[in-house]
C-alpha cells in the first residue's frame, strides 16, 4: 500500500488518503483539487473548431464515439458545403452521410443533423435556442451537448459529464453516481455556478492527457497527493510522465 503522505493541501484540509470525509472536507478537498486543475491548465477551450453555434452543434453531435480530432478533420469540407440551418434542413441525406462518414454511426448522426437543423428553421427562425430545454427537444441532442453548447457559444455556464468528467468525479470521490444527470447535479452542489464550464473543460482535459480510463498515468499527476485513487494507474514518475499527452497529440 502506498506510504500516506501529505501534500501542504492536504495537510491543511486535514485529509488524506484512506479517511473518511465530512461533506464540507469533501467540498474543500474538491475545490483544492479544482484550484490545482487551474495552474495545470490555465488556457483551457472547447477543442472542437468552429465559428458559429450552429457550427459547435454540429460538431459536438458528431463527436459522440469519436475524438475531437478526427471531427475537426471532417468539419471543414461539411462546413463548407452547408452554411445555414437551412442548408442543413434541405441536405441531400446520402450526401450528408458520406461527409461524415469517418466520425462513426455517420446514418444516425446524419438523420439528427438535419432533423435538428429541420426543428431550428421550423420553429427558432434559424437560430439556434440559447436555452437547455429547448435545445434538449433537438433531434441527437441531450443535455451534454446542450451544455457544451451554452458554455462555449453562448457564454452560459453549465457541467458537461462525458465519461472523463464521470470517470474523474468517482476517482476524486466527489460522487459515486454512474448517470450522468445524477453526477451533473451532485457537482453543482459543490462549485459556484461560474466555474462549470471551465471545471468540465479542465476535467475532461485532465482525463485526455493524464487521468485516462485504463492506467492512468498516477505518477505524473498534480493531484495524486488529493486523489483517493493514487495508485490505480503508474505510479512510476518517469514511466508516467511517458505516458503523458502533449497537445500536439489533439491536433
Amino acid at each position: 500500500m502506498r506510504t500516506l503522505l501529505f501534500s501542504m493541501e492536504s495537510d491543511k484540509l486535514g485529509y488524506f488518503h484512506g479517511m473518511r470525509e465530512s461533506a464540507a472536507a469533501k467540498k474543500k478537498r474538491a475545490q483544492a483539487i479544482y484550484r490545482i486543475l487551474s495552474k495545470t491548465y490555465p488556457n483551457v477551450r472547447c477543442e472542437l473548431n468552429f465559428k458559429t453555434p450552429l457550427q459547435l452543434l454540429i460538431a459536438t453531435v458528431l463527436s459522440a464515439q469519436c475524438t475531437d480530432k478526427r471531427v475537426n478533420m471532417v468539419t471543414p469540407g461539411l462546413f463548407k458545403r452547408y452554411k445555414t440551418a437551412d442548408d442543413f434542413a434541405g441536405a441531400n441525406l446520402r450526401e450528408l452521410q458520406s461527409l461524415i462518414k469517418s466520425t462513426g454511426f455517420y446514418r444516425a448522426k446524419a438523420k439528427n443533423i438535419k432533423g435538428l437543423a429541420q426543428v431550428i428553421v421550423k420553429e427558432h427562425g434559424g437560430k439556434v435556442p440559447q436555452f437547455q430545454d429547448e435545445l434538449v427537444k433537438l433531434p441527437g441532442v441531450g443535455r451534454k451537448t446542450a451544455n457544451v453548447l451554452l458554455g462555449h457559444a453562448f457564454d452560459i455556464p453549465g457541467i458537461t459529464v462525458d465519461t472523463h468528467f464521470g470517470r474523474l468525479s468517482r476517482r476524486f470521490e466527489w460522487t459515486n453516481e454512474t448517470d450522468p444527470i445524477k453526477v451533473e447535479f451532485a457537482i453543482m452542489d459543490i462549485f459556484p455556478q461560474k466555474e462549470w464550464t471551465n471545471l468540465s473543460q479542465r476535467m475532461i482535459w485532465h482525463g485526455r492527457r493524464r487521468c485516462f480510463a485504463r492506467n492512468p498515468a498516477c505518477g505524473a499527476c498534480p493531484l495524486s497527493e488529493l486523489c483517493p485513487s493514487f495508485g490505480v494507474g503508474e505510479t512510476d514518475t518517469k514511466k508516467a510522465l511517458a505516458m503523458v499527452k502533449s497537445e500536439a497529440d489533439f491536433k
